[in-house]
């Protein structure tokens, strides 16, 4: 079982990497459409991640119970922890693409944020504390 569980969840990281791959590609050709759709099946993948994760817990928990006079390094296969390391590799390639996917969303972020400030100037105080109205455009209800 615990093998399944592991196998799984490597493929749940394996494909959210994928995932941010290709939100990073479409984020530099705005293809927002594709990131939005992308999102749910993220979304889905790492509750599902997240249930294996609990699974893999439970069983490791459960070795060490029922063996508790000995280390869990002698009470798990080599293959068991050749996933376990193949897991966390994952599982920080995941950590980097999604720095680099976060970085790239916080400059476009920026960048609108900043356009529609120069579009939309607010009222500003002085030094004086006097309102200075914006010149370019202003909003009417």
């Amino acid at each position: 079982m615990l093998k399944n569980y592991l196998e799984g969840a490597i493929k749940d990281l394996q494909n959210l990497i994928s995932y941010t791959y290709e939100d990073i590609e479409d984020i530099k050709v705005a293809n927002n459409q594709s990131i939005f759709e992308r999102n749910i099946i993220k979304s889905s993948l790492i509750k599902e991640f997240e249930t294996k994760k609990g699974l893999i817990d439970e069983q490791m928990i459960l070795l060490m119970q029922t063996n508790p006079d000995r280390p869990l390094s002698e009470l798990i296969s080599p293959e068991i922890s050749t996933l376990l390391i193949s897991m966390r590799q994952n599982l920080e390639a995941l950590k980097d693409i999604n720095t680099r996917y976060a970085r790239m969303v916080f400059a476009v972020s920026e960048f609108y944020t900043s356009l529609v400030e120069q579009l939309f100037p607010k009222e500003k105080a002085d030094y004086k504390g006097s309102m200075v109205k914006s010149s370019l455009l202003s909003l009417q209800a």
